[in-house]
């Protein structure tokens, strides 16, 4: 599961250059902090506040790329560029992609962890 979710490359190059015990304190780190990333990121597109969108946006995709998780950094980066369609969060269907692709990545990332 995590060939397809994590590019590997980019997580062997973050473990030889930060070495392994930090790359995977900074992995624990990002899993811990994350949901409060996705909770500001709803606040702010509840409250169509679109600076807030794109800044959130902006951290979750760093944060993503860092670990290579690619395919979660494009949908953040999607959300950075174009912002969030107005509209009911219920209903907001790239957040609602982003929310599935987090939940798969989040695993991956765990399963990195416990590998």
């Amino acid at each position: 599961m995590t060939d397809t979710l994590i590019d590997a490359e980019v997580f062997a190059e973050l473990q030889e250059t930060t070495g392994e015990e930090f790359a995977a304190e900074l992995l624990t780190t990002f899993l811990d902090e994350a949901p409060r990333m996705i909770a500001e990121l709803k606040t702010a597109a509840d409250q169509q506040d679109q600076d807030g969108i794109r800044r959130a946006a902006h951290s979750l995709k760093s944060n993503a790329n860092v670990f290579g998780a690619t395919a979660l950094a494009q949908i953040a980066k999607d959300i950075e560029l174009n912002g969030l369609a107005p509209g009911p969060l219920t209903e907001n269907a790239v957040l609602e992609a982003f929310d599935v692709e987090f939940a798969r990545t989040s695993s991956a990332l765990e399963a990195l962890l416990d590998g």
